[in-house]
């Protein structure tokens, strides 16, 4: 059975200075020892988590974009984080999923965090993305997609519909307990890997981070786990670890069959 490897970059990041940030970036990715398939960055890691789209956000074509597909392409890796994209006249909390031959898909964050007032300065996406490599499959979502377990769950019973459930984000230290909570009963519920990387550090507005970013198996047991401190780590996923425990425990046979449908808003 194949294996699959993720490298975490837990870090803080620079508020609203891209060029600070890329700089930052670039200098953990390219000084990554281990032999690595995929790279995953937090949410917004270009910027924060801003809700000053006007003045941030980019195009497809634009610097964060074109330096993706540039490290992506001299590490032969996947690198993954979102960043702020403007199109067609709306933003997106955007997360971006290059391969190194430049090609990329993206997931457009379904949840806006009303909360910070995210829903006020941005789209919702409409659509979930599955990407593969080397046969697994991986679902991607946006850090508060990870309080909807509806958008996360597996849709099909006869057989898993993705292997890896991956959550970037910028989740604050004082709702830690959830997030590591959470990321605990997604891997249970879908029979899957979860890995979830969040920032450090304080951010513009004075909120703080303490990271807690996790890799969790389809048991729910902690194969990884981080707090407070910056750290890259590389962790490789097996698939035979998969599979054994779906076929010891079929409990996704038993799932509810259900689709989703969009909102009006859609």
């Amino acid at each position: 059975m194949p294996t699959l490897s993720f490298t975490i970059i837990q870090t803080r990041v620079h508020w609203e200075d891209k060029q600070a940030n890329l700089a930052m970036l670039e200098e953990k990715i390219l000084g990554i020892r281990e032999k690595t398939e995929i790279v995953v960055l937090p949410e917004m890691f270009s910027t924060g988590f801003s809700m000053r789209p006007q003045l941030l956000a980019e195009t497809m074509d634009g610097t964060t974009v074109q330096w993706m597909k540039r490290v992506a392409a001299t590490r032969k890796i996947v690198l993954t984080g979102s960043v702020i994209i403007e199109e067609e006249g709306h933003y997106y909390n955007r997360l971006l999923w290059v391969l190194p031959d430049g090609k990329l898909g993206y997931y457009d964050k379904r949840h806006r965090f009303a909360f910070a007032g995210e829903d006020k300065e941005y789209t919702a996406g409409n659509k979930r993305l599955i990407a593969q490599v080397k046969g697994w499959k991986i679902n991607l979502q946006v850090c508060y997609d990870l309080r909807f377990p509806v958008w996360a769950r597996q849709q099909s019973t006869d057989t898993p519909e993705y292997d890896v459930l991956l959550y970037v984000a910028n989740w604050p230290e004082r709702r830690s307990h959830a997030w590591k909570t959470l990321l605990t009963a997604r891997a249970i519920e879908n029979q899957c890997f979860v890995v979830g990387v969040n920032r450090v550090g304080e951010d513009g507005n004075g909120i703080h981070h303490s990271g807690d970013s996790m890799v969790v198996d389809a048991l729910g047991v902690t194969l990884y786990h981080k707090q407070e401190e910056e750290d890259i780590y590389t962790i490789i996923l097996e698939k035979d670890r998969l599979q054994d425990v779906r076929q010891k425990f079929p409990f996704w046979k038993d799932a509810d069959q259900y689709k989703i449908l969009p909102n009006e808003e859609d």
